[in-house]
C-alpha cells in the first residue's frame, strides 16, 4: 500500500479532529481509545501514562480541573502505511488560579501505529 504525504496529513487532520471532539466532550475513555494499550503520554507533568487506564485517569483529571476548548492544529506529519508521526500547536481554555478562563497552548508530537482496520491509534503523544 503506497500512501502519499497528502493522504497522511488529511488522517492526521482527520484524527485530530476526532481526537478533539472528544476531548471537547470531556470524555476521557473515548480520548484515551484513541491510544495504543502499551501507548505513552510524556505529559509536562514529566509523569509518564502508559496504558489505556492511566490514561484515561490523566484526561479525567484535566476535565476536572475544567480544561475546555482544545483544538490540535497540524503542523507537519509523515510516515508510511503502519507508523505516522506528526507535529502540531495545541490550544485550549484552562481556568487561573481564581477561576478565571486561561488560554492555554503548546506544541505537541504523536507518532500513530495504523491498526488492522486502518485506524489510526496513538502509540505516543508528548506535549509541553
Amino acid at each position: 500500500m503506497d500512501i502519499s504525504a497528502a493522504d497522511i496529513k488529511r488522517e492526521v487532520e482527520k484524527a485530530y479532529e476526532n481526537w478533539d471532539a472528544e476531548f471537547n466532550k470531556k470524555n476521557a475513555k473515548s480520548v484515551a481509545a484513541a491510544y495504543l494499550p502499551t501507548a505513552k503520554l510524556l505529559p509536562p507533568t514529566h509523569q509518564i501514562e502508559t496504558g489505556e487506564a492511566a490514561i484515561e485517569e490523566f484526561w479525567t483529571g484535566l476535565f476536572a480541573n475544567g480544561v475546555t476548548g482544545h483544538r490540535l492544529d497540524l503542523i507537519d506529519a509523515s510516515g508510511d502505511e503502519k507508523i505516522i508521526f506528526s507535529a502540531a500547536r495545541w490550544s485550549a481554555t484552562g481556568k487561573d488560579k481564581d477561576g478565571r478562563a486561561e488560554p492555554l497552548s503548546g506544541m505537541a508530537v504523536h507518532v500513530f501505529e495504523r491498526q488492522a482496520s486502518g485506524v489510526l491509534k496513538l502509540r505516543l503523544h508528548t506535549f509541553n
